[in-house]
């Protein structure tokens, strides 16, 4: 079966499938009770043509506006700019000068000249009523105002389903349907033969058993939705930096609205569409908007912002202009929501399993329903009453065909794929409680069979509380990390390399420090930015005061391939001045001089040069990370086109930032080890920086191997191939480098790789992974795009529990496949057997349709919810290779079934006499007693299913509350149908000692199962 599933349902991956596997699995998929309920969770392939069509339309549109812009316009033409634009009264009512299709018109047509009609950037902002210092006033009045005038930055969504609208899918199962006629059929005619309320009991048994499924189910889906939507609201809670009322505070994109001052950087979604106000180097991609892969660049001349675009490089200050539905992402992101997410490789598989069994069990039905007409014929052939028919032999044929088509309802397992999703829905639910938010569902299951972990160090394994604790300058090693030391600090060394350091520290960074809204001063950017910005501050550093004394003519920002930043400053005495930071070695590498104890400039001898290496080294060597900082003089002349030097600085100090080790690491990392999956540090780190901390991690084991990215570069894939099973740490690499250690993994050693990652950089590597883990905290809106699972606290810890989750998530739906299947085919070769032998079935349509539901809502319900144990990351993954449907699976499948075969082959045989039965009901009594064994049953093998290998299933069984609050309203609801609805059920009470033997019976499959779990299988 393993084959036939990876033949024709394997070509659907966990991420990036094609359209072609999508549609391919779904043709193969012919036999479907229920179209709605089967595919509710998989993909709308037409929305997503829908919205792929949009995207072609933007870039054509873009295209032309671009060539337009080139083409026709430029400044020297414009001698005109005369509008005959009126502004409409409302929107002059409320106090503003534009209206919002003109805005709108402005950003996505691309029309600088309209822009300059209007007065360019700053006269659109006048006529926003904003400001583009202090922004939007905060007042509630003028905020509802401008959200009536411009809208609200939200797209169109669905609305949420009721509970109804899942009733009414549910009722549209094709099986359902059969029956409800013959229940239809069943009670007029048995109400004009008997009359009522005698003659309508089989047809209300039917109808109320319909009913029953059809509750149960559409409860279960619409719990399912609800969590989804859940898990929908969390993906977007979205953030952004904007000043209001002259203070710097985050707000939700969503809260967004026209007249915004937003502040974008490297790796941010652009929110909403808008002009660029000021900034330096920024590049933004639109491919996900229009298609086009190349970067724009966005500037004076050039100043179109749009909504979803992401930015790439550099950073800048942003009017907001259009929002929400008004901005071309808004009408993309209406349809694609609409698309779905793509079905997870076992949702497909699953839906394989139920399409063969689903054969199997339509040609029983088939065969069952020919058998027992035959019978009928051959009796009426034999009593000479051929031409005879009376209503009793209608209804004969009737309850014939409704087993037939029970079997069916039986047979094809509906509910196989739907545990899955039932299952995914849960552990994502759990998850978002231990800090992982899921964003793609398949993420959830590929988990399970991780084999490898590329982990980034800093704020994963540290954490990301940096601290600047050291600080060498002026040819001493200085501590700094206390309050006492910074001001030893500053007394110490020469008050001209003091000024230099804090010169560099406050203009070369990608921080801020600004007033929050509450009045406290707050520092914004990164942990490490953060921790040199607070050390300036300590240390008597003006954060505003060394701004305003120079002017920034060129920014270039730090990115992990250069590993460095520079800033060009204009002098106010004149002159220029670049200051450059980054890796120590790097940044050294291009250094001349240094400035010595005195404060003077000296030329950079080996003797100098060895003993700062060695200050890395030793920096390094205590696990701190080590920058270097450095300036040079260029001269008077400067144009913002050229690039930054990149030799001849003087070095100014080297810091080093203190990191510590998360708490519990160490213990996670060994956890990983003992469940059979590898972790592998890869960070931007100096190499022995990153050692210590691997060493300190559990990572780097003695018979590891530690390496360089850039000699990691240099290797032939000969020995790339040699190298990589033994490589625990890579240091200084680049998103290069991990993206081509993932790539090699996956393919040539057939690992499941998960990364994390939080750079924008790193998206190419999420994206190559098995699973891409982006940061909650320190990742970009690119990284959290390309991952498929968000950490929320940015803990490794936390990526272990994901494991975990994955591996409980694959394992319970194991667990109920196991379970569904045995029902399956005891059912299917009970009735289809009698059906032939006997010429009657022991199981009703209303019994079956009873079973169906203990096997597949309530059966799901109970084992697909079951939370991980410790004990799950103990045995080794499942790996790429590893067959879903497992040998120790199809032990416990074959031997379940057999008992449970014989001891219902036994009870229709030799039951009579076992049980001393006689009298006219004999044949109701042992009907009776089969399906009560046989419910049973189900209900100790689905204890039984609990573990495949454990013999010892009651472990945790109280701390399952779904699944003892399952497992009592089957057994309550069994003995209400055997002791008070034998009327429609066809079933009637039994004794004390026939309810004890049933149950008994039942119960032997536990020891039964026991035993089949000593039986070795490979």
């Amino acid at each position: 079966m393993e084959s036939y599933l990876n033949e024709n349902f394997g070509d659907v991956k966990a991420k990036n499938s094609s359209d072609e596997a999508l549609q391919r699995w779904r043709k193969l998929c012919w036999l479907v009770k229920n179209r709605k309920r089967r595919f509710r969770f998989t993909a709308n392939l037409s929305k997503r043509f829908e919205a792929e069509a949009i995207r072609r339309s933007n870039q054509e549109k873009f295209r032309v506006a671009v060539l337009f812009h080139k083409l026709h316009f430029n400044l020297s033409m414009v001698t005109d700019l005369s509008s005959e634009y009126t502004v409409p009264e409302e929107v002059e009512a409320a106090g503003f000068k534009i209206c919002a299709d003109e805005l709108a018109s402005i950003a996505e047509g691309r029309e600088v000249k309209k822009m300059k009609i209007h007065g360019g950037v700053e006269g659109i902002a006048n006529k926003l009523a904003t400001s583009i210092d202090y922004g939007i006033p905060t007042s509630e009045q003028l905020l509802n105002q401008r959200r009536k005038i411009y809208g609200i930055n939200k797209f169109t969504e669905s609305p949420i389903r009721g509970f109804w609208v899942f009733v009414w899918e549910a009722l549209q199962d094709t099986t359902l349907m059969i029956l409800a006629i013959c229940a239809l059929v069943s009670l007029i005619v048995g109400i004009t033969m008997e009359g009522w309320p005698k003659g309508a009991h089989d047809g209300l048994g039917i109808v109320a058993s319909i009913l029953l499924v059809v509750i149960v189910t559409a409860s279960s889906d619409y719990k399912q939705s609800l969590q989804f939507k859940d898990l929908d609201r969390e993906k977007k809670k979205i953030t952004v930096q904007v000043t209001r009322d002259g203070c710097r505070q985050k707000i939700s994109i969503y809260d967004l609205l026209s007249g915004d001052i937003v502040h974008l950087g490297i790796g941010d979604q652009v929110p909403a569409d808008g002009l660029f106000i000021s900034g330096y180097s920024v590049l933004v991609n639109e491919s996900s908007l229009t298609g086009e892969s190349e970067p724009v660049n966005v500037n004076y001349g050039n100043p179109f912002l749009l909504s979803g675009t992401k930015v790439q490089d550099g950073s800048c200050k942003m009017l907001v202009t259009s929002v929400g539905m008004r901005t071309q992402w808004g009408k993309l992101m209406a349809t694609l929501s609409e698309g779905g997410d793509d079905e997870t490789p076992l949702q497909v598989k699953l839906n394989g399993v139920a399409t063969i069994i689903g054969k199997i069990g339509l040609f029983f039905a088939v065969i069952t329903f020919a058998v027992l007409v035959q019978g009928l014929f051959n009796r009426k052939l034999q009593e000479g009453s051929y031409w005879t028919w009376s209503g009793d032999d209608a209804m004969e044929i009737l309850e014939s065909f409704a087993v037939a088509v029970t079997i069916v309802v039986v047979a094809v397992p509906e509910g196989l794929p739907l545990a899955v999703t039932l299952s995914l829905a849960f552990a994502m639910k759990k998850m978002m409680k231990d800090k992982a938010l899921v964003r793609h569902l398949a993420a959830c299951e590929t988990m399970g069979s991780a084999t490898n972990i590329c982990s980034d160090k800093t704020g994963t394994l540290t954490t990301n509380h940096m601290t600047l604790v050291k600080v060498c300058i002026c040819g001493k090693i200085k501590e700094v990390g206390t309050p006492k030391e910074t001001s030893n600090f500053a007394s110490e060394i020469p008050s001209s390399s003091l000024s230099l350091l804090l010169q560099s520290i406050f203009n070369n960074t990608g921080g801020e420090i600004v007033k929050n809204k509450d009045g406290k001063v707050e520092i914004l950017g990164t942990p490490t930015e953060t921790a040199l910005l607070e050390f300036g501050l300590s240390v008597g550093g003006d954060f505003q005061s060394e701004r305003q004394a120079v002017k920034i003519v060129k920014v270039e920002p730090f990115n992990s391939i250069k590993k460095r930043m520079g800033v060009v400053l204009e002098l106010p005495n004149g002159g220029f001045q670049v200051h450059s930071k980054g890796a120590s070695e790097i940044i050294l590498a291009a250094c001349d001089n240094v400035i010595d104890s005195n404060g003077e400039v000296v030329p950079l001898s080996d003797a100098s040069t060895n003993t700062l290496k060695d200050t890395i080294e030793q920096f390094a060597g205590e696990a701190l990370r080590t920058l270097c900082l450095a300036y040079m003089e260029i001269g008077n002349e400067f144009s913002a086109t050229s690039p930054l030097p990149t030799k001849g600085y003087t070095c100014i100090g080297i810091v080093g930032i203190k990191d510590p080790v998360r708490p519990g690491v160490r213990e996670s990392v060994a956890i990983c080890r003992s469940a059979g999956i590898t972790v592998r540090m890869v960070t931007g780190d100096n190499l022995t920086t990153a050692k210590a901390i691997a060493r300190e991690c559990g990572i780097l084991t003695s018979e590891g191997i530690a390496i360089e990215g850039p000699v990691f570069r240099e290797k032939n894939e000969e020995e790339l191939c040699e190298i990589i099973p033994k490589l625990q740490v890579m240091a200084r690499s680049s998103p290069l480098d991990k993206h081509t250690l993932v790539r090699h993994l996956r393919t040539t050693f057939e690992e499941v790789v998960a990364v994390t990652g939080d750079g924008t950089n790193d998206a190419p590597a999420l994206h190559e992974a098995d699973i891409g883990l982006a940061m909650g905290i320190a990742g970009t809106e690119v990284a959290k795009e390309s991952a498929d699972v968000i950490i929320l606290d940015d803990n490794f810890s936390t990526i272990v529990t994901v494991a975990k989750w994955g591996r409980s998530v694959y394992i319970n739906i194991q667990k109920f496949v196991q379970f569904q299947l045995t029902v399956n085919m005891v059912a299917l070769i009970v009735n289809f057997s009698s059906a032939c032998l006997t010429g009657n079935t022991p199981l009703t349509a209303v019994q079956l349709l009873w079973v169906n539901m203990i096997m597949d809502t309530l059966g799901a319900l109970a084992l697909a919810t079951e939370p991980p144990n410790d004990d799950l990351m103990k045995r080794a993954p499942v790996g790429r290779k590893g067959n879903f449907i497992s040998n120790v699976m199809w032990r416990n499948i074959l031997g379940q079934s057999i008992y449970q075969f014989v001891i219902i082959w036994f009870l229709q045989t030799r039951g009579k006499e076992a049980f001393h039965l006689d009298g006219p009901d004999t044949d109701l009594i042992l009907n009776t007693i089969i399906f009560n064994s046989f419910v049973f049953c189900q209900v100790f093998n689905e204890i039984s299913s609990r573990d495949m290998e454990k013999i010892n299933v009651f472990e945790g069984i109280m701390e399952n509350y779904v699944f003892i609050l399952v497992l009592t309203c089957t057994v309550l609801f069994q003995i209400i149908i055997i002791e008070f609805l034998g009327t429609f059920a066809s079933t009637t009470p039994l004794s004390l000692q026939q309810w004890f033997v049933t149950v008994f019976l039942g119960f032997l499959g536990m020891p039964i199962a026991a035993a089949l779990k000593m039986i070795p299988v490979g």
